[in-house]
């Protein structure tokens, strides 16, 4: 049957079904469908009930006993007492929240069977060892609340069945490289870095359900491609970063997403009214930011809307609609007549993105889930 070697949200352990193997003065394993586990140390089992053990799996195991103890070398500081537990027998490895202090090692590629890598919560410094594209079974890697730093881990876009990754809250700064919205990734979580560059134009060919960017330095534009990211996308987090220019028209085709934060950045102009067509939006931010023009009325229309927060920007109005929303809505520090907690009027007088021109499609010619028909470029007019 197929071995499994998993690193794990809260075990790390090694489980083969077959048989309970001992290796000499190294590792042995669990065993049937019990937990199973790691244990460092012991002697020779080769008792009258050990099956006999093939030259290949006693080589595996070798290997991820030595991957394991280079790794344990690597570890400089345990104030938990973690690697106290690693010897002994049928011991687990809680490496979750374990604050060890270290780096990984490229012998850990050794370790070819694990499907999952859950690393948060350490303080795990310096970068990914490029040997980690020899995963070919990691489905899972979440290095996020380490000390991480140094360019985009390339490494990880070459193991082949990667579906989650985590990197956030860590010191990565740099471009993010085109590839990484190629790959078939699920999650991306990108947050709380020092990642500097523009967004990829072909951050839309990403089949993610939740791209997670906020708390970089990107600049630029939204990518206009975003919109043809599908109905699988469910949120969208691009607060607290550089983006500048117009919210795309495209966004309109995420019919069924439900959260998109892009507050706090330098985003101007009208908001586009395929915003509408966001049917199961709950969460929408657009604070912060340099916008203007009348907040739409099929905005305040969506139904599924819990929170809308339009406040510090520059628009100058809202209809009745958007006055009786039920649900939290915060437009403070606007430029809207006879509201409290509004720009002062001198503000008000110099609105940003003048002249700024966003390809748009009128209300009239909007069809929901077939935007770029009839779009036409608006220009924000003068106050």
């Amino acid at each position: 049957m197929e071995k499994i070697l998993i690193l794990a949200f809260f075990l790390f352990r090694i489980i083969v079904i077959e048989a309970a193997i001992g290796v000499g003065g190294a590792i042995g394993v669990g065993v049937g469908d019990s937990v199973g586990g790691v244990w460092v140390g012991g002697g020779i089992n080769n008792g009258p009930n050990t099956p006999s053990v093939g030259a290949p799996q006693v080589s595996k195991l070798n290997a991820a006993y030595n991957a394991l103890q280079a790794w344990k070398s690597a570890i400089t500081d345990d104030p938990n007492g973690i690697l106290k537990t690693w010897v002994g027998l049928n011991v687990s490895i809680d490496l979750n929240h374990a604050n060890l202090q270290g780096v990984l090692v490229k012998q850990l590629s050794a370790l070819t069977d694990l499907s999952l890598i859950h690393l948060n919560s350490n303080r795990f410094s310096g970068t990914v060892p490029e040997s980690f594209e020899e995963f070919t079974s990691l489905t899972e890697l979440d290095l996020s609340n380490n000390r991480f730093s140094g360019p985009f881990p390339i490494t990880v876009l070459y193991i082949p069945n990667l579906k989650y990754l985590d990197l956030r809250f860590n010191s990565f700064s740099g471009p993010v490289p085109d590839d990484l919205f190629n790959k078939q990734l699920d999650a991306i979580f990108l947050n709380n870095n020092q990642f500097d560059s523009e967004l990829p134009q072909n951050l839309g060919n990403s089949p993610a359900s939740v791209i997670n960017l906020a708390n970089n330095k990107f600049s630029g534009n939204i990518p206009f491609s975003l919109g043809y990211m599908g109905s699988q996308v469910k949120e969208i987090l691009f607060l607290n970063n550089q983006l500048t220019g117009c919210i795309p028209d495209g966004v309109g085709l995420w019919s069924d997403l439900q959260v998109l934060d892009v507050s706090s950045n330098s985003l101007m102009g009208h908001l586009p009214d395929s915003i509408s067509c966001l049917s199961q939006i709950e969460v929408l931010n657009l604070a912060n930011n340099k916008l203007s023009g009348e907040l739409p009325d099929l905005v305040c229309e969506l139904r599924s809307l819990l929170n809308l927060t339009v406040s510090s920007n520059f628009f100058s109005g809202f209809s009745q609609d958007c006055a009786n929303l039920n649900i939290g809505f915060d437009f403070s520090y606007n430029c809207i007549p006879g509201k409290e907690m509004q720009r002062p009027r001198p503000d008000c007088s110099m609105i940003p993105g003048v002249g700024l021109s966003c390809l748009r499609i009128p209300a009239k010619s909007l069809v929901c889930g077939a935007l770029g028909i009839g779009a036409h470029q608006t220009t924000t007019p003068s106050p």
